[in-house]
């Protein structure tokens, strides 16, 4: 039977430690940790991640500013806003909720924030430092997922892994955080040919596709680690819905560890969140 990796309890625990930081951070400046998050439009998912990321961040002693901007706002008045909290030396991270509406330049918007308050870790600077191992801040989600292989993970030396998506967000940076860690990287997408026969030579497999059920349990070699990124809502035969991964993980006894959705990745994308404004608010204090 394989390991079910608790995500939820991590989360928990790095969230207590980040909680520490802020009350120890408190004590030096008299001053929290400060997330600004600008939310465009009227997306329900959005809003939805937005109430938990305030939620959070109000249980571990981060002050969190919400911006919510009209769907018709102009691109300009967006790159104000953010000009305006890159100058406020109050704010220590600001986060763009993505999706951005249609007409707003994701990319531009994005390469607009002050590197050292990009705590998504997507300006470009930060991939930058990330590519080239000499710091910055970490994205959220493969941050979150290397911390959930350590759990299960002394040593990555010589390890085959197997990422599976290319996407900037997940799938390129935690290629990078494993060969950091001397893992041996293969990096496939849906598209790639012979994608099982590739999958069933990985100890590590994460898989970040967002393609329900994907990977079956033939693709997975006995004793592997399944890291599963995906979230995906499918209908049942009876109309109701459900939130399923990338990963059949019925089918994956035979695994080392897994890890479940919901309750996996996703609650430590949000602990990692809070745990990256803090750390750039301790850089702040050098600054």
């Amino acid at each position: 039977m394989a390991q079910v990796i608790d995500g939820r309890a991590m989360a928990r625990a790095l969230s207590d430690e980040t909680a520490a930081r802020v009350a120890a951070l408190v004590d030096r400046t008299g001053q929290p940790p400060a997330l600004a998050v600008v939310l465009v439009g009227d997306d329900p998912a959005s809003h939805v991640y937005v109430r938990r990321k305030i939620s959070e961040c109000r249980r571990v002693g981060i002050t969190s500013i919400e911006h919510r901007l009209p769907v018709d706002c102009p691109q300009t008045e967006l790159l104000a806003l953010i000009d305006a909290l890159n100058a406020d030396a109050g704010v220590h991270g600001i986060l763009i909720q993505l999706p951005l509406p249609a007409g707003i330049d994701a990319a531009l918007v994005l390469d607009r924030i002050d590197p050292a308050k990009d705590v998504d870790g997507f300006h470009p600077v930060n991939v930058g430092r990330l590519s080239t191992g000499t710091g910055g801040l970490v994205p959220c989600t493969p941050l979150g997922i290397m911390k959930l292989l350590d759990s299960v993970i002394e040593d990555y030396r010589g390890l085959n892994a197997v990422v599976i998506g290319k996407s900037n967000i997940v799938g390129k940076p935690v290629a990078m955080l494993l060969l950091e860690r001397e893992a041996t990287v293969t990096v496939t997408h849906i598209e790639t040919l012979n994608l099982p026969d590739i999958a069933r030579k990985a100890d590590i497999i994460v898989a970040a596709a967002g393609a329900p059920n994907l990977v079956r349990g033939y693709w997975v070699r006995p004793g592997a680690i399944v890291i599963d990124v995906g979230i995906n809502r499918i209908t049942r035969d009876d109309g109701s819905t459900q939130i399923v991964g990338d990963c059949a993980t019925h089918e994956l006894d035979h695994a080392k560890a897994v890890t479940p959705v919901p309750g996996g990745v996703g609650p430590m994308t949000i602990a990692c969140l809070l745990s990256n404004t803090v750390l750039a608010a301790e850089k702040s204090e050098d600054a």
